[in-house]
């Protein structure tokens, strides 16, 4: 099998062995900068695969991404986006001091349901289930801490 040859800098190879010799990195890049070290000492793909138990693709996207942006770029994941918050802060604001007012007339204290009719007549929320007013009260409670 014909390897593409990686030449890496000066800079580049202190840093991948920085990477493989000390600090807390996560296993992906530590792995990365293993293989970078190998292609770059022209250790052929095989044995790199058997040794470290990765796959080819492994090797060929490290190798890619290497050539395309460095080794910052090939060691590192790219940021993904994730999913959108559908409710911002000033929604959880108006949850939480809504939870913290009191309670409506004929109840005693504040149900999950009762907050969810309530947010849902409050302007700027709009439709909104339980289970997310759960989370979102949840999530306000727990970020308090104890004192």
């Amino acid at each position: 099998m014909r390897q593409t040859k990686l030449h890496l800098t000066d800079e580049d190879r202190e840093l991948i062995e920085s990477y493989r010799a000390k600090g807390l990195h996560h296993a992906r890049e530590v792995n990365r900068a293993h293989v970078l070290s190998a292609l770059d000492r022209g250790i052929p793909e095989t044995q790199i695969m058997a040794v470290l138990g990765v796959g080819r693709t492994v090797i060929w996207r490290t190798r890619a991404a290497y050539l395309e942006g460095g080794a910052e770029f090939a060691l590192h994941d790219v940021p993904r986006p994730g999913k959108p918050r559908q409710y911002d802060t000033d929604v959880e604001a108006k949850i939480s001091a809504l939870a913290c007012s009191t309670p409506p007339p004929g109840a005693s204290r504040w149900t999950i349901a009762l907050l969810e009719q309530a947010a849902r007549e409050q302007p700027g929320i709009g439709p909104i289930s339980r289970e997310t007013v759960r989370r979102l009260l949840k999530k306000t409670a727990s970020s308090r801490g104890a004192s």
